[in-house]
């Protein structure tokens, strides 16, 4: 089985997928994540490590058609401060959504990048040349960065992380 051209995303109340579903404009996903700029290195990892609120809109066929990113605070300048602000923020973008319902959503794979970082649905691939053809796909997922969510088949909206 390959990755479908839309992906099933379960809503799951008080999971990490509590906040997605359709509003009048089509479907979205929203979350508080932490996210790294890519290809960052060093031993600072707090200074590195950005919190940020995330709306990411679609239609109702699944293709993306914007995202809201904001970044909130590092760990450095304060944790729990950060994911507050984030949080409040996301609370507010949520609420402008006319007819928001919370549930389940199927969304084409896409990408964004915002000052460094990867957000997006993005098909990976694990390289292994002693795979088996039986397993054909069992090297190949759907990641949902940087929120560190990963779908896979049998494709019906669970995630592992």
């Amino acid at each position: 089985m390959s990755v479908p051209e839309v992906i099933p995303i379960r809503h799951e109340p008080d999971h990490r997928t509590s906040t997605i579903g359709r509003w009048q404009g089509g479907q979205f996903f929203a979350s508080v994540t932490a996210a790294f700029p890519e290809g960052w290195s060093g031993d600072d990892w707090q200074s590195q490590k950005r919190w940020c609120a995330v709306l990411h809109h679609f239609d109702g066929a699944g293709r993306h058609l914007n995202s809201l990113i904001q970044f909130t605070g590092t760990t450095a300048d304060g944790e729990r401060k950060a994911i507050d602000a984030a949080r409040l923020l996301l609370a507010e973008w949520l609420d402008a959504l006319p007819e928001r319902q919370y549930q389940d959503i199927t969304i084409a794979p896409f990408e964004v990048r915002f000052e460094g970082a990867l957000f997006g649905l993005v098909v990976e691939e694990d390289v292994d040349e002693e795979e088996d053809d039986e397993e054909e796909d069992d090297g190949v997922w759907a990641e949902f960065y940087p929120d560190g969510l990963g779908f896979k088949a049998p494709w019906h909206g669970c995630y592992d992380t």
